[in-house]
């Protein structure tokens, strides 16, 4: 079959840092835009672009695209998250003619960049998971403030050995904090109990760096205070951000699922109290590569979930 290459390239903003933002979950932008294509609704289509793009990519251009890549691949039928480039989300998209890359940009709730080209799985290695039963590492109900597979719900992914993280909070209200959020003492989660998430031995434990005052980050030691464990099964679980002097085991020890770390703090690069939770593939971080995490039996927004992985926005608990 004759190869197509279309490409519609737009720029956009990519948010990177730890701030509030809107919580916004991919699937529904992609099932919508799977159905209006599928529906040759492209001006639809383009409504839900940014104003940005729509000022750079007038109607006719892109109906042109998506016109000649309906007529050489016909309609969608699967869009799976594969991997990322540049700043773009890269989806396997299964047509009726055929299988392609899709690169999306996503801000907001809007398509800021799109374009599509032929797909290589040798480029796309299967993302790997956790074999080791996950328990949540806390004991109340917490938030996910950064979590999922795209860029939109976790600015982690463009990195690799933090791909798959989860930066989590605890959040009364809407918000993370009780007052004015000046102090570490205002936020919900400082000095709450961090627990080990499995067994596993501690291959390293960072303690004594000072904990910051909120929207101050210290970028020379970015872990701040940190425990990495390591798994029977060879997988690397890094908890980041503990508050100074509060860790209760050190490099060496095997400690069991549910025994105490320390506390939660805002130590390192981090702008308030939070959780900083991720697995990768090996100790270095150099060559480390993220694994996605999937907890064995947790509460989300109050419903029982089985081998879940979370993402932004959700209310977490332990299930037992």
């Amino acid at each position: 079959m004759k190869k197509y290459y279309f490409v519609i390239l737009l720029c956009f903003n990519l948010v990177v840092g730890y701030s509030q933002s809107e919580n916004i979950e991919n699937p529904a932008i992609l099932k919508q835009f799977q159905n209006l294509y599928n529906a040759s609704q492209y001006d639809k289509i383009h409504a839900s672009f940014s104003d940005f793009a729509k000022k750079n990519l007038p109607l006719n251009e892109m109906k042109d695209f998506l016109t000649k890549l309906n007529s050489s691949y016909g309609t969608i039928h699967k869009m799976e998250l594969v991997g990322f480039k540049d700043n773009f989300d890269v989806y396997k998209t299964d047509f009726d003619k055929g299988v392609l890359c899709l690169y999306l940009a996503l801000s907001d709730t809007k398509i800021s960049g799109i374009y599509a080209s032929p797909y290589d799985a040798s480029k796309f290695p299967e993302i790997k998971r956790n074999v080791t039963p996950m328990q949540l590492p806390f004991k109340e109900e917490w938030t996910v403030f950064w979590g999922g597979d795209s860029r939109i719900l976790n600015y982690h992914v463009v990195s690799n050995f933090q791909q798959n993280a989860f930066d989590i909070v605890i959040n009364k209200e809407g918000k993370s904090y009780k007052t004015d959020g000046k102090t570490n003492e205002d936020y919900y989660c400082f000095g709450k109990e961090i627990i080990a998430p499995c067994d596993a031995e501690v291959v390293f434990a960072i303690d004594g760096i000072k904990d910051n005052v909120p929207g101050v980050m210290n970028t020379m030691f970015l872990l701040g205070n940190s425990i990495l464990l390591k798994t029977k099964n060879e997988e690397y679980i890094l908890l980041a951000h503990f508050k100074q002097n509060s860790l209760k085991a050190k490099q060496g020890d095997f400690i069991k699922q549910g025994k105490l770390l320390g506390l939660s703090g805002n130590s390192g690069n981090s702008s308030e109290p939070h959780l900083h939770f991720h697995i990768q593939n090996q100790e270095s971080f150099d060559k480390a590569k993220g694994i996605k995490c999937y907890f064995d039996s947790i509460k989300v927004n109050g419903t029982l979930k089985k081998n879940y992985s979370p993402i932004k926005g959700d209310k977490i608990t332990n299930y037992f």
